[in-house]
């Protein structure tokens, strides 16, 4: 969780592109995907940046465009439309951008949301795909992603609901004569043993309790991860406190738990249900987490892997 709103909102963050172009410039096969809110720029200006990083990274850059779930979260960037007007608007402005990127002559755009007139970029990106990733569960990104991404960022759900949520954004994509990759990012507690994973977990929401509680508790109440909840009303003010809480057991209570073996069987489940990318991230990051997940991107990596699929 981060620190309350008023010290970390979005708006103080370096700009996405620039961090995406120092970890390109720092690696040469690591793939980069840029959080890019739309609406927050002009899409031809954000289509420039994206193909430039594409090509001086040799086909390395993409974009994980971000349409915000919560009201209270974008009006810090100055944004006041509602969730159904900023979808309507990320539709209209995904179009431009993908015009951008592809196309060799100008063009104008008259839309609800912007004018644009003779807009070329100059700079085109890899002639290859999957340049834009997209999550969202709602109708609206459910429309959105078969539409315009070449991935898909599925929410955390049961397998059998996985599975069905998989075929219905691939049904859609073939409607539009498109193909969706599914992604699926995974919070993992690892341990040399199942055992010691579970008392790792236990530990580290412990030490996350203790942590956002006390004298100066009531900062993070005002954290910008706890909006949705309120906007949804599931959160009291006045118990912001015990929505802390709720919001740390609901975090890791979906975190993969137990050693690289145990980890890696359940990742290949999910790889037969159709997931086709994986993010691994630490709930915590010691070096002896590190190598367990070397240990385990090891399992992941091996051809006898259970439904093994190509990584992005």
């Amino acid at each position: 969780m981060s620190r309350p709103s008023s010290s970390f909102s979005p708006s103080s963050w370096p700009d996405p592109w620039l961090v995406a172009a120092w970890a390109l410039a720092a690696t040469s096969r690591l793939r980069v995907a840029a959080a890019h809110r739309a609406g927050t720029t002009a899409p031809t200006a954000a289509a420039r940046s994206l193909a430039t990083l594409d090509r001086l990274s040799g086909g390395r850059a993409a974009a994980h465009v971000i349409v915000g779930s919560s009201d209270a979260d974008v009006l810090r960037d100055g944004d006041p439309l509602g969730k159904s007007d900023r979808y309507r608007r990320a539709g209209e402005y995904l179009e431009v951008f993908r015009r951008s990127l592809t196309e060799q002559q100008g063009s104008d755009h008259e839309g609800e949301f912007s004018s644009i007139r003779d807009a070329l970029s100059g700079l085109r990106a890899q002639p290859r795909g999957e340049l834009l990733s997209f999550g969202g569960s709602s109708p609206e990104g459910l429309d959105l992603a078969p539409r315009h991404a070449e991935a898909y960022a599925i929410a955390p759900l049961p397998v059998p609901a996985t599975r069905r949520r998989i075929a219905e954004v691939r049904s859609a994509a073939a409607e539009h004569g498109r193909t969706l990759r599914i992604w699926r990012h995974i919070t993992l507690v690892l341990g040399p043993s199942d055992e010691e994973a579970a008392a790792r977990a236990r530990r580290i929401t412990q030490d996350a309790l203790r942590l956002t509680s006390g004298p100066a508790s009531a900062r993070w109440t005002e954290a910008v991860q706890l909006d949705r909840d309120r906007e949804r009303g599931r959160s009291d003010p006045a118990r912001g406190p015990e929505q802390v809480v709720a919001y740390i057991r609901r975090s890791l209570a979906a975190a993969f738990v137990g050693s690289p073996d145990s980890v890696a069987e359940r990742i290949g489940v999910l790889r037969s249900a159709g997931v086709d990318i994986v993010q691994l991230d630490m709930a915590v990051e010691t070096d002896e987490d590190r190598e367990l997940r070397r240990a385990l991107v090891g399992r992941l990596r091996s051809p006898h892997s259970a439904g093994r699929r190509r990584g992005w």
